[in-house]
């Protein structure tokens, strides 16, 4: 199996909640909501890099689709990284998912393996880090 991964998928408890966090809080594009023929194949995707997506899945339905037990939350088991190219876009990504209803659990401040970073948690609690790292150059844009 070659390492690759195309899909992350977020369960939710409210799609409708969730799109609008995403789409019009951080203004990420989407068609929005599709799948809704049947019962629990309601979905929404977002296009991040090439060939590479974020899926917003309620969290019942992702039970019945994998065929297990709904669990509770913890927002304690993955973290989701948002790299950006300069130390001053970690204030501004913060300050935009902050002011789309985002918790911030954790200010943007420096750390010890010399970058720059902060945590912020989703409606749904799942973590965000928001980060910039001098040892891994990205292109603005």
């Amino acid at each position: 199996m070659k390492p690759r991964i195309s899909v992350i998928t977020l369960g939710v408890a409210d799609l409708p909640r969730a799109l609008a966090f995403y789409r019009d809080g951080l203004g990420w594009p989407t068609d929005g909501i599709v799948g809704s023929v049947a019962e629990h194949s309601a979905v929404v995707f977002f296009d991040l890099q090439p060939g590479f997506k974020l899926a917003l899945f309620p969290r019942a339905s992702i039970a019945v689709d994998a065929g297990v037990a709904e669990q509770a939350t913890s927002s304690s088991e993955c973290i989701l990284s948002h790299n950006v190219a300069r130390r001053e876009q970690v204030t501004a990504v913060m300050a935009a998912a902050e002011a789309a209803g985002a918790r911030i659990p954790r200010r943007a401040r420096d750390t010890a393996w010399g970058g720059h970073a902060g945590y912020f948690q989703d409606p749904d609690g799942h973590l965000w880090e928001v980060a910039w790292n001098p040892k891994w150059p990205l292109e603005d844009g």
